[in-house]
């Protein structure tokens, strides 16, 4: 576990939240299908869900970033007219 973890550290932030939503869906959608009766299905679809929802989520944090760099860059080149 404690290696898992760690080969996570050099690892970009889109590819930090991609895996962290994957693995968070494979295991939400492993005890779902450990209920529904096939949990290795249920982790299988829930890994692609999870990672996909990371992925969209990763975009939105680089957009919204974008956004405040270029506020912070508007806001100084303003002040110094």
């Amino acid at each position: 576990m404690v290696l898992a973890v760690s080969a996570c550290a050099d690892l970009d932030p889109t590819a930090q939240r991609t895996m962290t939503g994957a693995a968070g869906g494979a295991a939400g959608g492993a005890l779902i299908g450990a209920m529904a009766g096939n949990a290795g299905l249920g982790a299988a679809i829930g890994a692609a869900a999870g990672g996909t929802g990371g992925f969209i989520w990763d975009r939105h944090v680089q957009s919204r970033d974008r956004a405040f760099q270029q506020g912070v860059a508007t806001g100084r080149a303003s002040a110094g007219q």
